[in-house]
């Protein structure tokens, strides 16, 4: 019968534990949807140091967290911002803040998704660029704090046998981003962060496949030739070149493998190599 009470008093211990985690996260869950909504009321049970309810408080607190959020986009978007305006560009951040708080606590990481956001934001439709804009951006921060990597230097491929190439697998820099685009990016984002020479952008000159890297201390931005960004892409996955030739060659048949490889190696994109050849299957 001890035995049994004992057990009875687990359960009831237990069943009320669950049943607090279970209210903690609904508070938690009406904290977050009031400082999304600036319609909503301050939170049941949320009192100042004089025990009074605070909503004027919480007000203040919602409204600087907006703020800080906002900023931080308009740190890692500044072209966007330029594109479009201080006080446009204001009111989409506000409207993605709403629909998106960080899921990190790493600042850096907050905003992944704008450029995703801009390409269903109707009112940002009269520039179709501006998406792929903001993703060269989030590339360029992307690799500004990607970890370090020493970049294998240029004689280095040459060392491995002609008949191993094909099995051939590259380590890419961490820093390595792609981003593809139908529009000319690279001379719209140049244009408005000071480069020189630049003073007419023309849409109809086709798009741009772009690297964005950062071998040493200063993130580069380049385009790419035909075919490249597929047979970088493809390499980052883990394919052997084999496989990444085959990929470049099928977005172009003008994809130049020895050309690609050697601006890889210029640009400090590779940073290792293996050989790992396919194994063979017993058919029985």
């Amino acid at each position: 019968m001890i035995g049994s009470i004992g057990s009875s008093a687990s359960g009831l211990e237990g069943s009320e534990h669950a049943a607090g985690m279970v209210r903690s996260a609904d508070r938690q869950a009406d904290f977050t949807r009031a400082l999304l909504d600036p319609l909503k009321p301050a939170p049941a049970g949320l009192v100042g140091p004089d025990g009074l309810p605070s909503a004027r408080r919480f007000a203040v607190y919602r409204n600087n967290v907006v703020l800080g959020l906002i900023e931080i986009l308009k740190a890692a978007y500044p072209v966007v911002q330029r594109l479009v305006g201080e006080e446009f560009f204001t009111a989409m951040a506000r409207l993605y803040v709403m629909a998106e708080l960080p899921a990190s606590p790493i600042m850096l990481d907050y905003g992944a998704g704008f450029p995703d956001f801009i390409g269903r934001f109707e009112p940002a439709a009269v520039l179709p660029y501006l998406p792929d804009v903001a993703r060269l951006e989030r590339a360029w921060v992307e690799a500004y704090h990607a970890a370090e990597a020493s970049p294998l230097p240029s004689s280095a491929l040459s060392q491995v046998p002609l008949r191993d190439v094909p099995a051939l697998r590259l380590t890419l820099h961490p820093s390595v981003r792609i981003v593809r685009s139908a529009f000319p990016i690279v001379g719209i984002w140049q244009a408005n962060i000071g480069r020189d020479g630049i003073e007419y952008i023309d849409l109809g000159d086709g798009g741009d496949d772009v690297l964005v890297t950062r071998p040493e201390a200063e993130v580069e931005v380049r385009r790419l030739p035909a075919g490249a960004a597929a047979f970088i892409e493809a390499l980052q996955a883990g394919s052997p070149i084999v496989d990444g030739m085959k990929e470049g060659l099928f977005v172009s048949p003008r994809f130049d493998l020895a050309g690609t490889l050697r601006g890889m190696i210029e640009a400090g994109v590779i940073v290792g190599y293996d050989i790992q050849p396919a194994r063979s299957v017993e058919v029985v």
